[in-house]
This record gives C-alpha cells, structure tokens and sequence, in this order.
C-alpha cells in the first residue's frame, strides 16, 4: 500500500483500485513536482534585485516552456488512457449481481439465487461494533478471487453504485443498465453509498458487499 493511499483512499481490494491508487500516486509526483519548481521560482523571483528593460522576447524560453508541460501532459495522459481502457474491460464472469436503486434502498438480483432488498439498519437497531449509517439488512454475498458482472439501473431517479474499496462507481440510470467488472482478491466486507444526489434520503441507502470463499457461495 503505497503512502497516499495510506491516508486519503481506501485499502484495495481488487486490482483495478490498486491501479487507481498508482495513478493516484503518479499524478501527485508530477502535481507536487510542479508546485515545488513554481514555488522556487516564485521565492527567488520575489528576493532577487535584477531588472532588464532591454529583453523583448526569448524565443529559446518560450520553446522550452512549451515543449516541457506537453511532455508532462503525456507523461500524465498514458496511464490515464490505460486505466480508462482496464475499466472498460469485460472479462467472462461466472458470477452476476444486478443491483436497483430505489428511493431510497437497493434490490439485488443475483444468477444463483432469488431477489432481495437491502434497507439500511436504523440506528436504534445498530449493534455494538457495526458502523452508523452504513449497515443494511441484507448484504450481498459474492465470492472473492471471482470475476463478478456487476450490472445496474434505477427505478425512478439518478443513483450512483459506488463501492470504493473495489473501485467500482457506476451511475443507475431509469431505463438503462450500466455494467463493469467486479474482481475482489480478497475476503471482508466492503461498505459503499449511492454517490447521487437522489433525493431527500440520499444518505441513507448503503451498499454492503461480503466477499466470501467460492466454497461457502
């Protein structure tokens, strides 16, 4: 786990969120690089006492100046191009989850088992050690090491189904369906929320994903 993601993101737990979070890492090389050499250059800007009235125009400085950020600009689209296209890749699933949002809960329709819905636990019904606002019901069951085609829509608004820790962020959309693949490595329980404004109880419609051994699934 790198530093960064130590502090700001979730650990991973499906290799496209550890690319996400090199990403992460490559892009803030390059950004605190910038800030650093603007910084600089500010700081001995402001201190120095050189003036020069008889400078019109460099052209070897401008050249510089604008060959250098496209190259940077490169640099920083390649492994956005990649991961965009590793997003987009749909591998042969053995298992298919396909999730509804409703104002304001989720149903889930799996391929080895009938549907359900999930309903956020009330926080009056919370036990000792589950977190607030986040436990439902009814978690979905997948098994990990698995590819998973997770599928989802709406039935009346604009949800997002967003699980972080597996990098997974789709938009539920009335009257169409929206798929990517989903490809946890190792087993726990991975906690999420509708990522869209959908309405008054937009913060109360968790997403809670258990993934367990192909055995026990």
């Amino acid at each position: 786990m790198s530093f960064w993601g130590q502090i700001n993101l979730f650990d991973p737990s499906s290799p496209i969120q550890e690319e996400m979070i090199l990403f992460h890492d490559h892009a803030m090389v390059l950004l605190l690089g910038i800030f650093s050499f603007v910084g600089i250059l500010g700081v001995n800007l402001v201190m120095n006492k050189f003036s020069s009235r008889s400078i019109l125009e460099a052209q070897t400085l401008e050249t510089v100046w604008t060959i250098i950020p496209a190259l940077l600009l490169i640099w920083l689209a390649l492994p956005s191009l990649r991961l965009l296209y590793l997003l987009d890749e749909q591998n042969n699933s053995n298992v298919c989850m396909k999730s509804t949002g409703h104002q304001w809960y989720w149903s889930y329709e799996m391929s080895s088992s009938d549907s359900f819905d999930s309903y956020m636990i009330p926080v009056k019904d919370s036990s000792l050690g589950e977190f607030n606002l986040l436990e439902v019901d009814n978690r979905v069951f997948t098994p990990y090491g698995v590819n998973t085609l997770a599928i989802t829509t709406s039935a009346d608004v604009l949800h997002a189904f967003t699980i972080p820790s597996a990098g997974l962020k789709m938009d539920s959309v009335p009257g169409r369906l929206n798929s990517m693949n989903m490809f946890l490595n190792v087993p726990g329980v991975y906690y999420g929320q509708c990522s869209e404004i959908c309405g008054a109880n937009h913060s109360f419609m968790p997403i809670v994903v258990e993934a367990i051994s192909t055995k026990d699934f």
